[in-house]
């Protein structure tokens, strides 16, 4: 299976946290667009938000995220007034008060902003909308900039969930990411949610780090299950220093082989698995007890631009510099830079970039790729009923999908596909067959697929 699997060590394919994928969007969705959206929204359903905060206090030479470091507070105070007038501007457009389900703060990193912005900006959620009992309210954070005030602030917001940074415990690895944080740091970050009423717990970790083996990586692995945390992601870096120039700090001689990613990434699943986490779909593990395993054993796991999710409501709002909202209708991504973003907003504009309105076979296809990467199965013909009158014959994906059989990755009979279990590192592979838009000329933009 491994010799199988090589054959796609170098290949890009996207995550799939959507589909359409992000590079595709385009200038034709706007803010008359988006705002049309809004105002067809279902009033009795719920909503999900996503409040981006693009500032850090340190900088991670691995990170490829929208964000920028900042010495001074006054972006960041001037950033959370702009956010708030934004969620002033979504709940305007939106039918009616909305009830909300699940609120997720991304970044950079969101406790870069004080407690105080933070309760600021929670407090104009509040104001526009219902936040239902039981409502998950999840932060990221870095141990190493994570403090008291952020933690209580978290507390008084009511936060269930906090997603803690660890990505990788060997001191020569953190050093030459340039995010040093030993095990007692993040204890600490530990004691400081739990003192505040924050009880579930995510580790993000990664494989082909700079100096990086497999060896450290399981020791890592068996360092954090000692501290509890309910989901660990397990997520490969990407290393793309023409998008992300810090990455160009990260020596290239130092970066693991395609082989040695594989070995890393299969010793870390291992070793989770060996300590009773459950796998879920294609980078993520939870304790058997906790909502995502529940959902995946269920077959009501979902994925959106956060990652793997029990989160099944019809759309998804975000708000900030860069984010992007899912709804019924497509896509739609906010201004990138903060300036535009904010200049944008203060003229009382929902500050849109782009986006992509779904058309043709989207729909369709997003669910079989979504099913895919949640179930690591699909039947084409459930699915499809789902979007009748369409009626696709898949005959040029299902003799791709041969060729796959064939080679063992998968199991296929007539319509229905199973991805095998050992080939998992192989699941984006599977999905990138059903896509589209892929061309080799955005293949750059996209990770290694293993």
């Amino acid at each position: 299976m491994q010799t199988a699997i090589a054959k796609y060590f170098s290949a890009r394919v996207p995550r799939y946290t959507s589909y359409p994928t992000a590079p595709h969007f385009s200038a034709n969705v706007d803010a008359g667009a988006y705002k049309a959206w809004l105002e067809r929204l279902n009033p009795a359903s719920e909503l999900s938000l996503y409040l981006h905060i693009p500032f850090c206090r340190q900088m991670c030479w691995y990170c490829g995220c929208n964000m920028r470091v900042v010495a001074r507070y006054n972006p960041v105070a001037d950033y959370t007034q702009t956010l708030i007038r934004e969620i002033g501007l979504v709940a305007a457009a939106l039918p009616g008060r909305m009830r909300v389900r699940h609120i997720h703060w991304g970044g950079g990193t969101p406790t870069a902003l004080s407690g105080e912005d933070m309760l600021r900006a929670y407090d104009a959620v509040r104001e526009h909308f219902d936040i239902v009992d039981g409502a998950e309210n999840a932060v990221e954070l870095d141990p190493r900039t994570f403090t008291r005030e952020s933690a209580e602030a978290m507390g008084r917001m009511g936060c269930t969930r906090a997603s803690l940074g660890v990505q990788e415990m060997d001191e020569k690895v953190q050093k030459a990411i340039n995010r040093v944080q030993p095990l007692s740091m993040i204890e600490e970050s530990l004691n400081l949610l739990r003192e505040n009423g924050v009880k579930a717990i995510n580790f993000d970790l990664m494989y082909g780090l700079p100096h990086q083996t497999a060896a450290s990586l399981k020791e890592t692995v068996e360092q954090s299950v000692t501290l509890k945390p309910d989901r660990i992601a397990l997520f490969g870096y990407a290393h793309v220093p023409w998008m992300a120039k810090n990455q160009r700090m990260i020596p290239e001689d130092a970066l693991p082989t395609p082989l040695m990613r594989f070995e890393q990434s299969k010793a870390a699943g291992d070793a989770l698995a060996e300590q009773g986490y459950v796998r879920i779909g294609l980078d993520h593990f939870a304790k058997p007890g906790d909502g995502l395993a529940i959902a995946a054993r269920e077959g009501r796991l979902r994925r959106n631009f956060q990652g793997y999710t029990d989160d099944a409501v019809p759309a998804l709002i975000a708000l900030g510099a860069s984010s992007i909202s899912a709804l019924p209708q497509g896509y739609a991504q906010n201004l990138v830079e903060t300036g535009a973003y904010t200049r944008a907003v203060t003229e009382g504009t929902l500050p849109i970039a782009k986006g992509i309105a779904f058309s043709g076979e989207d729909q369709l296809r997003a669910a079989i790729i979504e099913r895919l990467m949640c179930d690591m199965a699909v039947d084409l013909d459930a699915v499809s009923a789902r979007f009748a009158p369409l009626r696709p014959d898949f005959a040029d994906e299902l003799a791709r999908l041969g060729g796959l059989a064939a080679e063992g990755l998968i199991e296929l009979e007539g319509r229905r596909i199973h991805v095998k279990e050992e080939a998992r590192p192989a699941l984006r592979i599977v999905c990138a067959v059903f896509d589209t838009y892929l061309a080799e000329s955005a293949a750059p933009r996209h990770a290694a697929a293993v």
